[in-house]
């Protein structure tokens, strides 16, 4: 007879994993192959995760950190979900490449607040992380000059426009929104006269995730985000698990990385979410492995129902996918 297991409660968010942004970039790097063919050159990582990426270069697709990096083959050129500076399209152009610009649209959301503010008149506050390809992107729609970045409460006591009435702020889609709120109080508290964004820059997707997170979170052992090391936004769900009561915040990319030492004691509870970034197939792998273990009672918390659909371009409407085309682009095998 076999040894009983220990049982474990999984609290499993709802919604986690793919947003609606990633699945349409995803989606267009694996149309752009069936239509034009290997290789289709993507400029940085699509998104930030190994699997997908790893997955689009065994279907053919080339990652390259710069356009010089791309032979005049007459191939497509995919932006990456995160947006680009404005100088990447006109590169392109003048080069004569055809190229697909996969930016979310809530990112280029972002981008058009950016360059309204600037329209009129004021000077733009972007609150993001340093060197993330969102903000390169978002700062890369303006002239120099024209902007500031702000990462901490700290940057802002230390901020000094040429004119305190004429500014105007949006944020990177993916940040903590308790963090965000801080320092646009700080802001709003220097700079009375500081314009808000016409609507909200964090996208729904991130905030759905965090408030999932917040509802699973008070009193698990461990909260497991599944996701990418580089992967603003699942690095911030950690963050929130452990400010809303976990014990132990930690990303995962795998199974591989389940930190089991910490779940010992009677029945443990944990948390688990995926960034908009992660595919499903590894949260199915990292509950399986859980289960070799633990008699797993799963609890769902659901905070919200998402519906956003982000159609491809015009170009790529009419491709066909197969079946397997699209379980990889839907987050599976």
């Amino acid at each position: 007879m076999a040894p009983t297991k220990p049982k474990l409660t999984l609290r499993l968010c709802e919604p986690r994993g793919f947003c609606a942004g990633v699945d349409r970039a995803i989606q267009i790097v694996v149309l752009a192959l069936k239509k034009y063919g290997a290789p289709v050159y993507v400029r940085h990582e699509i998104v930030h995760n190994k699997y997908v990426v790893d997955g689009l270069r065994g279907m053919g697709a080339v990652f390259v950190r710069e356009l010089d990096e791309i032979p005049d083959d007459g191939q497509p050129v995919v932006f990456s979900a995160h947006g680009v500076p404005k100088s990447v399209p006109a590169a392109a152009s003048e080069r004569e490449m055809l190229y697909l610009d996969a930016t979310c649209p809530l990112v280029s959301k972002v981008h058009k607040q950016a360059m309204l503010h600037v329209k009129r008149g004021r000077h733009v506050v972007l609150i993001g992380h340093r060197g993330h390809p969102e903000v390169v992107g978002t700062m890369g729609q303006l002239q120099p000059g024209t902007v500031s970045l702000i990462e901490t409460v700290a940057d802002v006591a230390a901020f000094a426009p040429e004119d305190p009435s004429a500014l105007g702020f949006v944020t990177q889609t993916t940040l903590s929104l308790d963090d965000t709120a801080d320092i646009v109080a700080a802001l709003q508290a220097k700079f009375p006269a500081m314009t808000a964004p016409s609507s909200e820059s964090i996208c729904y997707a991130t905030t759905n995730r965090q408030e999932a997170v917040k509802a699973s979170a008070p009193q698990t052992d461990l909260f497991l985000i599944v996701g990418a090391p580089n992967s603003s936004n699942s690095k911030r769900l950690v963050e929130v698990a452990e400010r809303a009561g976990s014990a132990k915040g930690v990303l995962v990319q795998g199974p591989q990385e389940i930190p089991f030492e910490v779940l010992g004691g009677n029945h443990p509870v944990v948390g688990m979410s995926a960034g908009a970034s992660a595919p499903e197939v590894l949260v199915d792998a990292i509950i399986a492995a859980l289960r070799e273990r633990f008699d797993v009672a799963i609890e769902l918390v659901r905070t919200a129902e998402e519906t956003e659909n982000f159609p491809v371009m015009r170009s790529l409407r009419d491709t066909p996918l197969t079946v397997a085309d699209m379980a990889f682009v839907n987050g599976g095998a």
